[in-house]
């Protein structure tokens, strides 16, 4: 499946900025990456991809489907997984993707029971099938999310903000579960987590204020900070002079000393080490100061 988005605007009230603005967008198989930062306009995006929102202007299509002659169709294609995902807590995991495959249209019973079992295997929850979901943790609780999801084998599977509040572990086993399930879907992973971004998309695009300003590969967006990316060991106020003037990456404390790497465009002290960038150098010095203080790992 391939997701074109053409033109696509959302104005919530008259007179305001708009939230989307003249967005074109394809969406190809894989895993894609959807990046930005708070109130960039990827909610908006996403709930108008799956139906939730209707668009004040331009088109979306998903292959020879339009998302809005042919919305119950389209429905039927999506999987999709919020950022506040919540279940009924006194059911088991079974009984609760039982539950979600029969709002799903999988009313043989026999084929339901098969697609509930696949599901929970391929999130790696098929051991805790008996267990009440209410009692789960959260990355366990982000899993079920996921196998509900992908309940129903949707060819377009939505994710929005995948690994927000996950330990490190979960967090890897969450990539790694997404990964294996592109291969034979599109994935559209939401997020301001430039990890989840770098460990699993081959491709992504970045909204900012509502509009696209970026659409590559990883590769493209890092190359954009290459000979802008610094390392430097400094002392308090040697770090005070150098957050004014470059966009601090990461800040590592040692006894008196920060080591600090850092990205922008002016000249760094004699003392600073050049070094090869990251995704996460790319998008700070790409952005600017629009995302000062919410990156994560």
């Amino acid at each position: 499946m391939v997701i074109r988005i053409s033109n696509l605007t959302k104005v919530y009230r008259r007179g305001d900025a708009p939230a989307l603005d003249d967005v074109t967008l394809n969406i190809p198989h894989g895993t894609f990456g959807l990046l930005g930062p708070n109130g960039a306009g990827k909610t908006t995006l996403i709930k108008i991809l799956s139906t939730q929102m209707d668009a004040s202007s331009g088109s979306v299509a998903m292959d020879n489907f339009d998302l809005v002659k042919d919305r119950a169709e389209i429905r039927r294609r999506i999987g999709y997984l919020p950022q506040h995902f919540g279940t009924y807590p006194q059911l088991t995991a079974w009984e609760f993707l039982d539950y979600m495959g029969i709002l799903g249209d999988l009313h043989n019973k026999r084929e339901r029971r098969a697609r509930v079992a696949e599901a929970l295997n391929a999130v790696a929850l098929y051991d805790a099938r008996n267990r009440r979901s209410g009692k789960f943790s959260g990355g366990m609780m982000r899993r079920l999310g996921i196998a509900q999801a992908i309940l129903t084998d949707p060819e377009f599977l939505i994710v929005d903000e995948p690994t927000v509040g996950l330990d490190p572990e979960e967090r890897i086993r969450f990539r790694g579960i997404l990964g294996r399930l592109s291969s034979d879907r599109a994935i559209l992973i939401s997020t301001h987590i430039v990890g989840d971004i770098s460990s699993t998309c081959e491709d992504l695009a970045v909204l900012n204020r509502g509009q696209l300003i970026f659409r590559g590969s990883p590769a493209a967006l890092i190359s954009k900070a290459d000979g802008k990316t610094w390392e430097i060991q400094v002392d308090e106020p040697g770090f005070e002079i150098l957050s004014q003037a470059f966009h601090v990456v990461t800040v590592n404390v040692e006894g008196d000393q920060m080591h600090v790497r850092m990205v922008g465009d002016n000249d760094p002290p004699a003392n600073a080490k050049t070094v090869a960038p990251n995704l996460e150098d790319a998008y700070l010095y790409f952005m600017g100061g629009d995302i000062d203080g919410e990156l994560a790992a």
